[in-house]
């Protein structure tokens, strides 16, 4: 959650790769850990009120922050930086929804289509072929997500599963425009997460503002105890705050595909939250798809360096 400023800037040498890779990866773990984290504080009543108060507890902390550099951002890049926020809140919007109303195993292989998604729509954009090797190495990785999480069981596709893909095709979206957004270029990432987020935070708050948009924010936020407040902070500060200044900052220095890449690992751990804290169990089949992921990914970033 700037254009390739990739057209301007100089891809990473493989062997200082991971100076890049480790912080997106840690993102991945992250996101993994806000499933379990956020069904133990959403319902789909409380969906609208949740995203304001994760959106709002850092909001104003970015704005001081990042008020110098808010200052300096033209007109364009206020516009271009709104116009990212607008395709975050559908992600948020999307993905929240869809998490309330499937399963988390349904909801972690499905949104790993983005790492599928987001190769082609930049070849696509591009107008040139994705390495047949990187193209391997995502299939493979994708394979590894649906034995990992057919430990839980695919069911039919519901609602929520729909929403999930919708979702991942946001996610792509998101990626292509933060990369190639004339926009933004030039713009530091602190101030163009602050702007994205506030423009996200009034989306939701106008929404949850309609009649049909459930209780209201701090109805909810009054309703909550210290483990909720937790589970709020975490979702604000470490999956939303850190990660997409994260991923920002790393989709100037690498590729759009080479960061869906790494950011496809999530499923595996969410998987290895719910076994840790959350008390699931896999079979031989997800053990053997964690494996899967993992190469797989390996073997795309070696492709993504060539």
């Amino acid at each position: 959650m700037s254009s390739l400023a990739a057209s301007s800037v100089s891809l990473p040498v493989p062997r200082r790769a991971w100076s890049t890779d480790l912080p997106v990866l840690l993102v991945a773990v992250v996101w993994g850990a806000s499933y379990l984290t956020a069904k133990g504080i959403t319902t789909g009543h409380t969906v609208l009120a949740v995203l304001v108060l994760r959106f709002a507890v850092v909001l104003p902390v970015l704005v001081v922050a990042g008020w110098r550099g808010l200052r300096t951002l033209s007109a364009a890049q206020w516009r271009g930086a709104g116009a990212l926020g607008l395709v975050l809140s559908g992600i948020f919007l999307l993905e929240t929804y869809g998490v309330v109303h499937t399963s988390a195993t349904n909801a972690g292989l499905i949104i790993s289509l983005t790492m599928i998604f987001t190769p082609l729509a930049e070849a696509a954009v591009t107008r040139t072929r994705p390495p047949a090797s990187f193209v391997a190495a995502a299939g493979l990785s994708v394979a590894g997500v649906v034995l990992l999480t057919q430990s839980g069981g695919f069911t039919a596709p519901s609602t929520g599963d729909l929403l999930m893909l919708l979702a991942a095709l946001a996610r792509t979206a998101h990626v292509l425009v933060m990369s190639r957004s004339r926009a933004v270029r030039g713009a530091d990432s602190l101030s163009l997460t602050t702007v994205q987020l506030g423009g996200a935070v009034a989306v939701f708050a106008v929404l949850a503002a309609l009649p049909g948009g459930g209780p209201a924010p701090w109805t909810v936020a009054a309703g909550f105890e210290v483990r909720e407040w937790a589970a709020l902070l975490f979702l604000s500060v470490f999956c939303t705050l850190v990660a997409f200044a994260v991923q920002m900052w790393a989709v100037r220095r690498t590729s759009p595909s080479r960061v869906s890449l790494l950011l496809g690992t999530e499923p595996l751990w969410a998987a290895a939250v719910g076994i840790a804290i959350g008390g699931e169990r896999l079979g031989a089949a997800g053990l053997l798809g964690g494996a899967l992921v993992l190469a797989g990914t390996s073997w795309g970033r070696r492709a993504a360096d060539r």
